[in-house]
């Protein structure tokens, strides 16, 4: 039942090791990637790789097929003959353990900017080849992404709802009119969009080659200014205008007396159910070409989902709506085959959520911080575990173990249960926490890097609901050390998700 037992770490690439700012897919990931294998690793965990906008969130992305041009490596492009090697010589003093998002955004898009220049006046032929094979394989999402970048700079980078309604319900002259105008600038998001891809597709087959699956996740929901919903406005539930009639969220909770509106649109399930909700099947396909095996973030969302008026300004007034539920994964299982999805079923999960999830054979996600709350609740304990579940110490919304454990509103009872059940005195909590999630039933076991680091409070990479100082942590070459990957190793070893190479000798 689900996926072989396993283990990996989650690490988005915008924490590697970099002078330019903020991770890429250059030295700083090979590095991580041979550090994994060695530490016997079967799973990298990544979060989405779209191009983010707003809050930097990688949740908020212009486009659910896109790739984030921020990962793109420079170096790589000096290697591949891209961009002049006297391009690199003024690199800024970037912070080295955080990123910096304005500064990275605008120094990165100059080197690109030059990196385009370059391709045209001196690209090779095989260049030139490869960068409209890529657009025509392409063709049903890159050059509506270049147009509407191009035009999101036109206008003054602010929503596409604020461009004039000519091109903003995308007239056929307006649309004519703009690629006349903005040509060059829309081929300049497609040639990043090539780039992204030839070096991520790299990066991935050489993590396949060292017997290591990349994890992905897919946003259930769409960010309302995105290329996705003004190009294909057909597929959500928007007014003549292009605004959304509802929104997306969840109803309040213990978390949030007025629940969470998180204002994305959404989808006309019935009419994409008419096409055999091809959007969806192509949206996965895509995803599948860049990574293994897809989370599915809010998969209860697939069930039923709360549906928020536009007008509200809270979460409050909703209504729960029946979502495309079996139907939608039986259309795409027909067109793409076995589905290497996992589901994330947090928080209130109904027994509707957990057969389908059971039907299609999904594993779940257990969080081990989720069991030592007041309540207690035995479903996040090792104990109660089943074999078709992924488990983790905590995840990128959570705080990591040791901040989670010294923060001010943990109780001394939240304290004592966890420790009690560890049998520690908490010297060592963040590999107490690594070891009860590896020795677990769970057929697969993720931990965050910064927990392989014993780090604290200051290396959380996400505060769910907040808008700003989210998703910035990143690490120094000198902090993914040889012993970590050691120690990671034997326990990886001891509690058999790998098979040892060989048997101790006498």
């Amino acid at each position: 039942m689900g996926f072989p037992r396993s283990s990996g770490i989650l690490c988005h690439p915008t924490s590697f090791p970099s002078k330019y700012g903020i991770g890429d897919l250059g030295k700083g990931a090979y590095d991580f990637v041979n550090w994994l294998a060695t530490a016997k690793q079967q799973l990298w965990q990544v979060l989405p790789l779209g191009p983010t906008g707003y809050a930097d969130s990688p949740y908020q992305c212009f486009s659910a097929f896109a790739g984030n041009p921020l990962l793109i490596s420079p170096d790589t492009l000096v290697w591949a003959g891209l961009l002049p090697a006297d391009a690199l010589a003024d690199a800024p003093a970037f912070p080295a353990h955080q990123v910096d998002f304005g500064p990275v955004i605008q120094y990165k898009h100059g080197l690109f900017r030059r990196s385009y220049e370059h391709f045209k006046a001196h690209a090779t032929a095989a260049q030139r080849a490869g960068f409209q094979g890529f657009r025509e394989r392409h063709a049903g999402w890159v050059a509506d992404f270049g147009l509407f970048m191009a035009l999101k700079a036109h206008f003054g980078g602010g929503s596409w709802h604020a461009w004039p309604r000519d091109v903003r319900v995308r007239e056929a002259g307006a649309l004519t009119y703009y690629w006349d105008k903005l040509g060059d600038d829309a081929t300049y998001h497609q040639y990043l969009q090539w780039l992204f891809a030839d070096q991520w597709s790299s990066l991935k087959a050489h993590a396949n080659k060292l017997g290591i699956q990349v994890v992905g996740d897919i946003p259930i929901f769409v960010a309302e200014d995105s290329a996705d919903v003004w190009a294909r406005p057909d597929q959500f539930l928007l007014d003549g205008e292009g605004n959304p009639t509802v929104i997306a969220g969840v109803p309040p909770d213990n978390f949030s007396a007025t629940g969470q509106r998180w204002g994305n649109p959404h989808y006309r399930w019935d009419r994409m159910a008419q096409d055999g909700y091809r959007w969806w099947v192509e949206r996965i396909r895509h995803t599948l070409t860049l990574v293994d095996i897809v989370r599915v973030d809010h998969f209860r969302g697939f069930e039923a989902y709360w549906e928020i008026p536009a007008t509200e300004p809270t979460a409050v007034k909703g209504r729960w709506v029946k979502g495309p539920d079996a139907p939608l994964f039986q259309a795409i299982e027909a067109a793409l085959g076995k589905l290497p999805i996992i589901a994330e079923d947090l928080g209130v999960i109904t027994p509707e959520v957990d057969a389908l999830r059971n039907r299609f054979d999904f594993p779940g996600m257990k969080i081990l911080q989720f069991g030592f709350a007041l309540d207690n609740n035995p479903k996040y304990l090792p104990h109660t575990f089943e074999k078709n579940y992924i488990v983790y110490p905590g995840t990128h919304d959570n705080n990591t173990v040791i901040g989670w454990f010294n923060e001010e509103q943990r109780t001394g009872i939240e304290k004592w249960n966890c420790l009690r059940y560890l049998g520690t005195d908490g010297h060592d909590l963040a590999w107490d926490f690594i070891r009860m999630a590896w020795r677990s039933v769970a057929n697969q076991a993720v931990a965050c890097l910064q927990d392989v680091m014993s780090l604290g409070n200051e290396a959380r990479m996400n505060y769910p609901s907040t808008e700003s100082g989210n998703w910035q942590w990143r690490y120094g070459p000198e902090m993914l050390t040889d012993a970590l990957g050691a120690r990671l190793r034997e326990l990886t070893v001891i509690y058999d998700r790998v098979k040892p190479a060989t048997k101790p000798t006498d």
